[in-house]
């Protein structure tokens, strides 16, 4: 075998293949962390109920720790995105030399490739069954990139989530307490702004960017062979490289120091209307819509009302509304 030519037009795209698979499992491995500790965090805050909101208007009860689970649950998801992504990285076109045809490589050579480069690297790789198919496209790079993005746009949207629930801390939602990470505001003394949470939206907008770039180099590919490569990779692993190191900060600097507001979140609760939701199976439509309406004209708060309206006995009015009623499936009996 010492003497078969071999082109770059192979061993460039499995080179990119393994260095792209060696960066997904560092990434799998810092969104893992993150799953991990939101995860702790939802039994942490199992307890702390607060307002729930759709539309960001009040809505219904909710635990903290239910959210936590919900972030918990949509990384997890990120990760078998891009794990399942991952399977067009494992198959490779060693031995296709210049167009894919294998002109010039022995063809008992093609399938050791695969299996030394799996003994290496710890990874089952396969030699692709078509060639040239497996030389001029590249779309197996699509799909971890895209993978990438899509997560990404899940970081960001808990991340906001963060921001504002940490919104405050005098006139804010002020539901969480952060880290305090910098000294605060150059010009406005003792603000101290949710700069890792925007250190990870940041970073998957980068994410975003590079998958357009990506998907460029992809499409951009004329007959037996992409040249694009070169830009392929350089994006991939910059977007790898930037949200690895951005999850594994926000965990290290942001989550493990967490702390919930728990006065706030009551207090948030006490003032809210949307609780009245959970009286309708027991006292109507038309009677939960006047409580509501009492509340909001008169500014008193709910229960208040329930129990100047003489609709409810306190004790069955508390037992609707406690905590487990308004935050597990079912009705209260």
């Amino acid at each position: 075998h010492a003497n078969m030519a071999q082109s770059t037009n192979d061993s460039f795209p499995t080179s990119i293949k393994v260095c792209t698979n060696k960066k997904a499992l560092r990434l799998i491995t810092a969104l893992a962390r993150l799953a991990d500790e939101l995860e702790k965090k939802s039994v942490q805050f199992k307890d702390v109920l607060k307002m729930g909101r759709t539309h960001l208007q009040d809505a219904v009860p909710i635990t903290l720790g239910q959210e936590m689970g919900s972030y918990a649950s949509a990384v997890r998801r990120g990760i078998d995105r891009i794990d399942h992504a991952r399977a067009g990285l494992h198959v490779i076109n060693m031995g296709g030399t210049a167009v894919g045809t294998g002109l010039n490589a022995e063809p008992t050579y093609i399938p050791i490739v695969a299996e030394k480069l799996s003994e290496v690297t710890g990874e089952r790789y396969q030699t692709a069954d078509n060639l040239i198919d497996a030389t001029n496209n590249t779309d197996a790079f699509s799909d971890v990139s895209s993978a990438m993005k899509t997560t990404a746009l899940v970081l960001i949207k808990m991340a906001n989530d963060f921001r504002l629930m940490a919104s405050g801390p005098r006139c804010g939602l002020s539901e969480i307490k952060l880290p305090k990470r910098q000294p605060g505001s150059s010009i406005m003394p003792g603000k101290v702004n949710p700069v890792i949470a925007e250190v990870l939206d940041q970073a998957c907008y980068q994410v975003i960017a590079n998958d357009l770039a990506v998907s460029l180099g992809v499409e951009n590919g004329q007959f037996e062979l992409n040249v694009m490569e070169p830009v392929i990779s350089h994006n991939l692993y910059m977007a790898m490289n930037c949200l690895t190191n951005a999850v594994n900060t926000f965990v290290d600097k942001l989550l493990v120091g967490l702390e919930a507001d728990e006065e706030h979140c009551k207090a948030w609760l006490d003032r809210s209307v949307g609780v009245v939701t959970a009286l309708l199976p027991h006292i109507g439509y038309e009677n939960s819509a006047m409580l509501a309406k009492e509340a909001y004209n008169t500014g008193k708060p709910i229960r208040q009302v329930i129990l100047e309206k003489g609709i409810l006995s306190k004790e069955r009015m508390n037992h609707i509304l406690s905590p487990r009623a308004m935050t597990t499936p079912g009705i209260a009996e």
